[in-house]
């Protein structure tokens, strides 16, 4: 279980395939404080720790993961937002995220506002997820609130803060991020269309 509020960016040194998984070998200043078999989120995917050298940790996304993610189109020295799990007993400042992505979504648009960014991204509504007019969602990872709901679309505000330490400071028109759509509204739209 996680919070959506980014705990650091990490560095990605290598990617190796095998079969149809990948391993990520990543850098970070949070590695000496992780341990092996670790849940840690990376651009909001749920992914275990396997080993731990120095500042450099590996984690693996198999093929379930890499078809639901955007984790497939990771590069070398690209930068991904990184968040261990909560623990129990510590203030929840973001939302519930499970780190388990619904899907991808594409940024059609990024306005500067004067100090701040609104980021709009479509997807994709044949997989039944919605979002609502001031509701969570997890980009990246990264937990916001929702302006602008529409069918398949919806606009984030981005403050300076949030910009500056989660890799929505390398996004343009087209790039590909991962989404999970609030836990409860899943269930409610779920029970709803039953």
């Amino acid at each position: 279980m996680f919070t959506g509020i980014i705990e650091n960016l990490a560095t990605v040194e290598s990617i190796t395939k095998d079969k149809g998984n990948i391993h990520l070998m990543v850098k970070s200043d949070l590695a000496k404080e992780l341990k092996i078999d670790q849940s840690l989120a990376h651009n909001g995917v749920c992914l275990t720790v396997i080993s731990i050298n120095n500042d450099e940790y590996t984690v693996t996304a198999i093929k379930e993961t890499l078809d639901k993610t955007n984790l497939d189109k990771l590069s070398v020295n690209e930068e991904v937002n990184i968040e261990r799990a909560m623990k129990l007993g510590d203030r929840l400042d973001g939302h519930i995220v499970q780190g388990h992505v619904d899907q991808i979504a594409v940024c059609a648009e990024i306005i500067e506002n004067d100090g701040s960014w609104i980021f709009t991204f479509s997807y994709d509504t044949l997989k039944n997820n919605v979002t609502i007019e001031k509701g969570s969602i997890t980009i990246n990872g990264t937990s916001l609130t929702v302006i602008n709901s529409k069918k398949n679309e919806f606009s984030v505000a981005i403050i300076p803060y949030t910009c500056e330490h989660t890799n929505f400071n390398t996004f343009k028109i087209g790039t590909e991020v991962n989404l999970e759509f609030d836990v409860i509204g899943k269930y409610v739209s779920r029970l709803t269309n039953s």
